[in-house]
């Protein structure tokens, strides 16, 4: 039998020896020390970016924690990597560092590579403004996504009561229609008595039936209540178009919408609207508009802010009680408030209302959303929203809104 085959010796890690006479040629910096500054590496194109004697490696982890951002190792920390541009000495730096921890020590290992004129900086800045124009993009698309998604749950909550506040006028359009029908034979019944009276040989012989036509059929009646049915019935189709056109301006993507002078008002009161049929069973509202001139905005966002913050007030409400709307203006700012007499805010949640996701109502019911995406507009607007809230008082958010957007 052969004998068995020896396993290759396995090479045992290199020496400091062999690590260093490794690292001298490499043109980067390399740095490797523990979380108290003990130095363990420091290749000589290390000590010769941080200015250190060959022979004084142990303080180049101090020296270098000045020209770090204060973050910078608490990044490489909490993400296992942080990177970045320093200037050190007379150039700039790009810099990578790598955190790792061991039996209860941290090591970090940090590269440095120092970019070599001009023309390599510039190349370097254009790379890093680029790749932060693509996340910036891409931040900008998820967030119109989001506003977008939760602004078209918010119309498919409120569907049956938009559908509700469309069928009454549709109804009683419905009915005056067939009221008309009726209301038509009859004008054409006495029409038709008429004609034959204008071709008889004596017309005043028929006057006794056309009155009694007249009379069977209601005639004086139906004069009366024709007009009021046509009265109705307009109102009811001036109600549906108003409620469409109000869906369909608040649905709107905005993806084209640019920033125009707008009357807040007539914003207002396309969102009550819409959603009315959600507030009417359990909510008086009240309206105290102040004079407010045009207000440089994007209409159809601030649209999404009101929903939110007029449903809010109505889910804040348990049986019955009120909201007040007011307006006004101060300086060069517009203001507009929601005032409910609902179970208030406690000073824990107040500190998380906007925060992405979080909310108060069951499971299935909110999306959490609805603040967080009101806080990102309003700021997108270079506006603040102000919150005063008693816990079994009510509460009181205002928003304000410069009247002309910086430039």
């Amino acid at each position: 039998m052969a004998p068995a085959a020896i396993p290759p010796e396995v090479p045992s890690f290199p020496s400091r020896h062999v690590l260093e006479a490794l690292l001298d040629p490499v043109r980067e910096g390399l740095l490797l020390f523990t979380d108290d500054d003990t130095v363990l590496i420091a290749n000589p194109a290390m000590q010769a970016l941080l200015g250190v004697p060959a022979d004084g490696e142990e303080g180049a982890a101090s020296r270098l924690r000045p020209l770090l951002p204060p973050d910078a190792l608490l990044q490489a920390r909490q993400h296992g990597q942080w990177s970045g541009s320093l200037v050190m000495g007379d150039g700039v730096v790009t810099a990578q560092i790598y955190h790792h921890r061991d039996q209860g020590l941290g090591y970090f290992l940090g590269t440095f590579r120092r970019i070599e004129g001009h023309a390599d900086y510039e190349r370097e800045l254009q790379q890093r403004h680029a790749e932060l124009r693509q996340a910036y993009q891409r931040l900008n698309g998820a967030q119109e996504k989001l506003l977008q998604s939760e602004k078209m749950a918010s119309i498919g909550q409120l569907a049956a009561g938009v559908a509700h506040e469309i069928n009454n006028p549709i109804g009683y359009v419905h009915s005056n229609l067939g009221s008309l029908q009726e209301y038509l034979r009859s004008l054409f019944t006495v029409i038709e008595a008429y004609e034959r009276a204008l071709r008889a040989p004596d017309p005043k012989t028929l006057i006794p039936e056309i009155d009694d036509i007249r009379t069977r059929l209601d005639i004086d009646f139906i004069s009366r209540d024709l007009p009021q049915l046509m009265a109705e019935s307009r109102e009811g189709i001036e109600r549906v178009t108003r409620i469409v056109r109000d869906l369909k301006d608040f649905s709107y993507s905005g993806r084209d919408e640019s920033w125009k002078l707008v009357d807040l008002h007539a914003g207002l009161e396309s969102t009550i609207n819409i959603i009315w049929n959600e507030l009417k069973y359990k909510v008086q509202l009240h309206r105290e508009f102040g004079q407010l001139p045009l207000v440089e905005c994007l209409p159809s966002e601030l649209n999404q802010v009101y929903m939110n913050l007029l449903l809010n007030a109505g889910h804040a409400i348990a049986d019955r009680g009120t909201i007040t709307v007011r307006t006004g203006v101060d300086g060069d700012q517009a203001w507009v408030e929601f005032e409910d007499d609902g179970g208030g805010i406690s000073p824990e949640l107040r500190q998380r209302i906007f925060d992405p996701f979080f909310t108060t109502k069951p499971v299935g019911s909110g999306t959490g959303l609805g603040l967080s995406i009101s806080y990102s507009i309003i700021n997108k607007h270079n506006g603040r929203i102000d919150l005063e809230s008693t816990p079994g008082e009510g509460s009181k958010f205002r928003l304000v809104l410069p009247i002309k957007q910086p430039r």
